[in-house]
């Protein structure tokens, strides 16, 4: 599916299921949707609508390489909203995506009717830094690791599209509580996608000073934030600094998962989701 935005340039989004309209948006950045699938069957049980952030897959490259910032995101939101034509949207960030729907809810709060944040943070600060590092430590003698921490060290600034494919590919390991043959075998369901350096590059540049927590008492939308107990990069720290600062939202710590939650426990993933937003 694809429309059109206000200043000409083509969006496009997946399409699934049948009942409410769940909007989703992706995490990356620089990835399309297909990366997330059908999010552990909740086209069961709602329409899901999976934006191809600005780009990626079908949706244009905006002409300035630089426009990825994260209100960039959130405008394209609500352009999909409006073309949609809902007055409310129930709205699910990933990684990412999960730093665009909290911008958005915070923006425009009268149009998300319900959220869920799906590991993700509000920033990056010293705390989540030191989670990071600890449980990079926790998982450094496994075969896999030293490559997959050299790969996340890699300055990726000149890199191709190319080039950094494989650059986070290698990195892939550590997004997951456990790596073995399964996992590898989700990644390589997307290993050919262009990954978009351009997107991946500004937001390289902006996550130093990107600090959304003091945006956070605007959401009034009732929120779930959910996050692995094993994520390396989004864990339990940056849940905790999110649910704290929401009015009223309730916080999800799934055991034994990494940040790709929704592949390593569907059924927990989909349960506490599909739940909330029926509640």
């Amino acid at each position: 599916m694809k429309f059109t935005t206000t200043d000409g340039r083509k969006l496009t989004y997946r399409q699934m299921g049948s009942g409410p309209v769940l909007v989703c948006h992706p995490g990356g950045p620089g990835l399309s949707s297909t990366y997330i699938g059908d999010l552990a069957g909740l086209w069961e049980r709602f329409a899901l609508v999976i934006l191809n952030p600005r780009g990626t897959d079908g949706s244009d490259r905006p002409t300035d390489p630089g426009a990825y910032h994260l209100d960039d995101y959130v405008s394209d939101v609500e352009e999909l909203r409006q073309h949609l034509e809902l007055e409310q949207i129930l709205l699910l960030g990933y990684s990412h995506g999960g730093f665009v729907a909290q911008a958005y809810a915070s923006a425009y709060a009268g149009r998300v009717r319900r959220l869920v944040l799906a590991a993700t943070a509000a920033r990056f600060g010293p705390a989540q830094e030191a989670a990071t590092q600890a449980a990079k430590e926790k998982m450094s003698g496994l075969p896999w690791y030293p490559d997959a921490a050299a790969a996340s060290e890699e300055n990726t600034d000149l890199a191709t599209d190319e080039q950094l494919r494989d650059i986070v590919f290698r990195g892939m390991p550590l997004y997951f509580a456990h790596f073995g043959p399964v996992e590898a075998g989700y990644l390589d369901t997307f290993r050919s996608e262009t990954i978009n350096s351009d997107a991946l590059r500004a937001f390289g540049k902006e996550l130093p000073s990107l600090d959304l927590r003091s945006r956070l008492a605007g959401i009034t939308a009732p929120t779930l934030v959910i996050t692995g107990e094993e994520d390396f990069i989004c864990g339990p720290v940056c849940a905790a600094e999110i649910s704290a600062a929401i009015p009223g939202a309730r916080e999800v710590i799934v055991g034994d998962a990494g940040h790709m939650l929704f592949i390593e426990q569907p059924q927990a993933f989909h349960d506490e989701v599909a739940g909330f937003l029926e509640s």
